[in-house]
């Protein structure tokens, strides 16, 4: 049966969308798949205002205290990271259902599925109730003054903190955050769901194919968007246990066991997602490898009856040998194949983004001063 071509009328895909994207539409602050003016409003431009505030009550002294980090990245770090990767990641994610749907990865008779999956995921994200709800949660939060977290000084409400700029963070800044961090995990909730849908296909996955995910390999170019939102997390965690120890309240070494619950929570939310295609991924694998098997073992058997009897044809010059090598080589892309869409690139990458914020934590244990002194002894040999 002749293959049809992809369609060009293949409903692009985006999890960009909802009530807040279509106000930061109309205020200008969103172009395109571009929200990051939208975050930078959202987080610094309410940094600005609690500043502003601080100073005109004569507060700012205060209000840059080293336990209220955490305050500082929240508006300025955290919200813009979040808007930030949405940007980043939309164009890509994009890419990748095209780009399945191009290569035959995505058979021209499950255009159709595909279609419906990226209509409903679209309605899912342009709905009004998933960020009403978002917003009830963060709001109720902020009613009940129950805490995200058991630590940092600036994840609740202390009675000592009454000026109106506290006030404006405590009410209105943390409420913004919860809400974003809701919206966000809802967004990759969807992409969750909407990954399992496209696993569930009948998807013609390639055994002997260069990145050895079958043709999945552009699926972790998407996952490697995710690190800002990574680096956000982490920056969260690490101010928030900065001001904890600033307080006394948490001992610098447990910092440490901090790193491993920030790492293994990445992994669940950013690289948890790939293995629904994992037995999908095994059953390709499977089956390439007993494919190209039979192709190598029947290729060996002609070559030897052909080139280890008395032949007499020249061996200089032949492409049999070479073609013996090749053979080889996509018999090793196929057994190599690998399980799961995650290859040493998006690893190293996520752990980066994941450590490199945690660092200044280690100023807590070993002052600036003392580092750099150790740093100049070692390079002397003193």
């Amino acid at each position: 049966m002749e293959l049809i071509p992809a369609r060009e009328s293949l409903e692009p895909f985006s999890l960009i969308g909802g009530p807040l994207h279509q106000l930061g539409r109309r205020l200008g602050l969103v172009r395109g798949t571009n929200t990051v003016a939208l975050g930078l409003a959202l987080g610094v431009g309410l940094w600005l205002v609690i500043i502003a505030i601080a100073a005109v009550q004569g507060l700012t002294d205060q209000l840059f205290d080293m336990s209220l980090v955490a305050t500082h990245a929240r508006l300025v770090l955290v919200i813009p990271l979040f808007f930030l990767c949405e940007s980043w990641i939309g164009p890509r994610m994009t890419a990748f259902i095209a780009t399945i749907a191009r290569t035959g990865v995505l058979p021209p008779e499950e255009k159709p599925a595909l279609d419906a999956t990226v209509a409903r995921t679209h309605r899912m994200v342009n709905s009004w109730w998933p960020e009403a709800v978002c917003l009830i949660a963060a709001i109720w939060l902020d009613v009940t003054g129950l805490r995200l977290q058991t630590f940092g000084e600036s994840g609740g409400y202390d009675s000592a903190r009454n000026a109106l700029a506290f006030l404006v963070y405590l009410h209105v800044g943390l409420t913004l955050f919860r809400f974003l961090l809701f919206r966000g995990a809802w967004r990759l909730a969807v992409w969750t769901w909407f990954l399992w849908r496209v696993s569930r296909l009948d998807l013609n996955l390639i055994p002997g194919h260069p990145d050895r995910a079958g043709g999945l390999g552009p699926l972790e170019s998407v996952h490697e968007r995710f690190t800002p939102m990574v680096a956000a997390f982490s920056i969260l965690e690490s101010a928030s246990v900065a001001e904890s120890i600033s307080k006394g309240t948490l001992a610098v070494n447990a910092a440490y066991s901090w790193l491993a619950i920030v790492l293994i929570v990445d992994v669940v939310l950013f690289i948890g997602p790939l293995l629904v295609f994992t037995d999908k991924l095994w059953a390709a694998r499977t089956k390439g490898v007993g494919l190209y098997a039979g192709l190598a073992a029947r290729y060996v058997r002609e070559f030897e009856a052909k080139w280890t009897g008395d032949s007499s044809e020249r061996l200089l010059g032949t492409a049999d040998i070479q073609s013996l090598a090749d053979l080889a080589n996509v018999v090793n892309v196929v057994k190599g194949m690998r399980w799961i869409t995650v290859g040493p690139r998006l690893l190293t990458m996520m752990m980066i983004a994941a450590v490199a914020p945690l660092a200044p934590l280690l100023l807590f244990q070993y002052p600036l001063t003392e580092l750099a002194q150790k740093f100049f002894s070692k390079l002397i040999g003193l």
